[in-house]
């Protein structure tokens, strides 16, 4: 077994053990990135050999490096830029990004600048538990354009919101790049989001136009959303029409039930109302800020705060990470096991911008075909349980690049699953995982059930749209951590005083201390820039003056022996007893390396009352099937806690569990 990170009293001070080194690039002077170094260095005579070099210029020299990854990666424009950024010091108010030029942001991902796709080869393969669906370039764009003409024809105008209670399909991705075509602002939710959930975001953002499936299907059961939809275009009186996607075909759809002023249209009809479609596909040409997508936060301490993200900030951030950190291009199948909701579907289509074939999935990770692929599905054809049912997709589709959740790793390695054991797997050249910290027995299993991948644990979010922690090719794959910081941007870790502990490898909350294109450009509502300024901006202030930086609410820890990053849980979740600040992600590990046999999940709180001068910290375990709850195992986890880490980190209470609530993406 790979040893665990040190992470007690000791790491909290910067004194831990080096990590296992798991992989390295077997030639990397191949990747993309080399390329994009040695561009860097004849054009400014450096000699720079290494990731960190690089990383190091590129947040010394912000508009310099944006202005190297503009032109390697390729941005399509009508009108070019005069400034690639308006202060590289201010973050708040947030600066300009390539003031001056105009584009589309649909046009970059139908049209990808600095590649040349095939418009007979594939764009999209979309898979479900019970269908595949293969769409070429020459089709996507085809039914963007039917859909677009849908969109003029119901009077959709720039800065509209178009919204989707839809699933992971292609008719999702149709109805996005149809809407930013236009200048309209996408947004989603997944449709097993319940009506509560679903109108305390829409309706603060009043969209025009939503896009609904009929029903979705998953574990093997299709679910209807109609009554669901009823109540929620009730309202909503904003909205002007309503469009139905057929997306589970043999599920009736009586579009009488829906009261509304809106038009309500089955999606054929809704392609249809403006005749026969455009020779061309039309594509507004908008300032490089303008909004293409509306997120939203967790909504823990209130309504979810509506996050606006602009076109340029998402596009060149994606295909920076795309190209340069993940060497995705015209020849990757990209997948995420992601919903539309979360910021990693709107990651995962971006690649259609570096010309890779999309894989969308909609469907349970643990269920798969039961009939060929070939096979008409029906609902007299379910899918059956399959523990390896993605590995199995990964085989059928040749993924090369595949995202998933720690959750689902976590899930696999707990169950002792090796699928190199039945598949070859041959075409994959990376795994992904984010939502929650990587355990590093986790990277240890991955590399034995897995071919030897670039195994990249990410960390960004909702809030910036990307990521503050990237896989690298130049650089290797450590136990427990994340390979790097991104290019271009400046994270750090500081203490609560807002001293800088990066180098000393003490834990801190992340900051990123200069701008970078991918803020968001505002929050939507008259209270948008108070919201945006106490979400980011109120904790720190840049030394020796009043300039804020962002602060992004989770804990850090940067290891100075390998330049990677171990994420260790949310700031406001730090756990703090006899004042020793650490994060839950650290007893995470260390319950699943020594007892994943007996626990299948843990929750770990603090928890204090009012009379307390003290933080307790308290553990919840959820057993695995058939394993007791018992006190000699809790006496074990204390004394291997205690152990591995410090005895400040022992819980005071170990409990037990029936179920321990996720969200769809594995964050508890």
């Amino acid at each position: 077994m790979v040893s665990t990170l040190q992470n007690g009293a000791n790491g909290a001070h910067g004194t831990e053990a080096t990590p296992s080194k798991l992989w390295t690039h077997p030639n990397p002077e191949t990747t993309r990135l080399w390329d994009f170094l040695q561009r860097v260095n004849k054009e400014n005579g450096f000699q720079m050999q290494s990731y960190e070099e690089l990383l190091e210029w590129s947040t010394e020299n912000i508009a310099a490096f944006w202005t190297e990854v503009w032109d390697y990666v390729g941005v399509r424009v009508s009108q070019p830029y005069h400034e690639v950024v308006e202060d590289t010091m201010r973050m708040f108010p947030r600066p300009a990004w390539f003031r001056g030029a105009k584009l589309n942001f649909a046009e970059n991902l139908l049209f990808p600048a600095g590649v040349e796709v095939d418009p007979n080869g594939l764009a999209v393969i979309a898979a479900t538990e019970i269908a595949r669906e293969n769409v070429t370039w020459q089709q996507l764009r085809d039914r963007v354009k039917e859909c677009q003409a849908g969109m003029i024809a119901v009077g959709l105008k720039e800065g509209d919101r178009v919204a989707g209670y839809v699933a992971n399909h292609t008719n999702a991705l149709v109805a996005m790049l149809a809407a930013t075509s236009l200048g309209a602002i996408w947004t989603a939710v997944s449709p097993d989001t319940g009506v509560h959930a679903v109108v305390e975001r829409l309706r603060q953002i009043e969209p025009v136009l939503l896009f609904s499936d009929n029903a979705s299907y998953y574990n093997g059961k299709s679910h209807p959303v109609l009554a669901k939809l009823s109540e929620i275009v009730e309202a909503l009186p904003s909205l002007r029409s309503v469009v139905f996607l057929p997306t589970v075909p043999w599920v009736a759809t009586d579009l009488s039930s829906i009261k509304s002023t809106a038009g309500v249209y089955e999606y054929p009809s809704f392609v249809a109302l403006n005749g026969s479609p455009p020779a061309e596909l039309a594509f507004t040409q908008l300032p490089p800020d303008h909004p293409v997508y509306i997120l939203y936060s967790s909504g823990t301490t209130g309504a979810p705060k509506c996050i606006v993200h602009g076109a340029i900030g998402t596009l060149i951030q994606h295909k920076k990470e795309h190209i340069l950190n993940c060497s995705i291009g015209k020849d990757s199948r990209l997948f995420y096991f992601t919903t539309c909701t979360w910021m990693m579907w709107h990651w995962l289509v971006s690649g259609l911008a570096s010309g890779a074939t999309l894989v969308l999935y909609d469907g349970s990770p643990f269920r798969h075909l039961a009939s060929s692929p070939s096979e008409v599905a029906s609902e007299s054809t379910p899918s059956v349980a399959d523990d390896l049912a993605m590995p199995r997709l990964i085989e059928e589709l040749g993924i090369t690049h595949f995202g998933t959740s720690a959750k689902y790793l976590s899930v696999l390695e707990q169950k002792g699953l090796s699928p190199l054991s039945s598949l070859s797997l041959s075409t994959l050249t990376a795994i992904y995982s984010t939502g929650s910290p990587l355990a590093p027995s986790t990277f240890s299993y991955v590399y034995s059930a897995f071919p030897p991948v670039n195994l990249g644990s990410i960390t960004g979010g909702t809030d910036i749209i990307s990521l503050f922690g990237a896989p690298s090719p130049l650089s290797p794959v450590y136990a427990g951590e994340i390979q790097q910081a991104g290019l271009g941007m400046a994270i750090r870790a500081w203490d609560w005083q807002g001293h800088d502990v990066t180098d000393s490898g003490e834990a801190g909350d992340l900051v990123c201390v200069k701008p970078f294109p991918c803020q968001p450009v505002s929050f939507w509502g008259p209270t948008g820039e108070q919201k945006y300024r106490s979400s980011y901006f109120d904790k720190f202030c840049a030394p020796g003056s009043q300039q804020p930086v962002w602060h992004h609410g989770d804990f850090v820890r940067f290891n100075p022996a390998t330049g990677g990053l171990v994420m260790l849980g949310r700031s406001d979740g730090i756990l703090k007893p006899a004042g020793v600040r650490f994060g839950s992600a650290e007893i995470y590990n260390v319950v699943l390396a020594h007892f994943g046999a007996d626990v299948s999940d843990a929750l770990c709180v603090g928890q204090r009352r009012e009379q307390d001068l003290d933080e307790t910290v308290v553990l919840f375990l959820k057993m695995a099937e058939g394993k007791p709850f018992t006190q000699d195992l809790v006496d074990a986890i204390k004394a291997t806690i205690r152990k591995e880490l410090s005895a400040r980190h022992v819980p005071g209470v170990v409990d037990s569990c029936v179920e321990i609530p996720v969200t769809t993406n594995g964050k508890k």
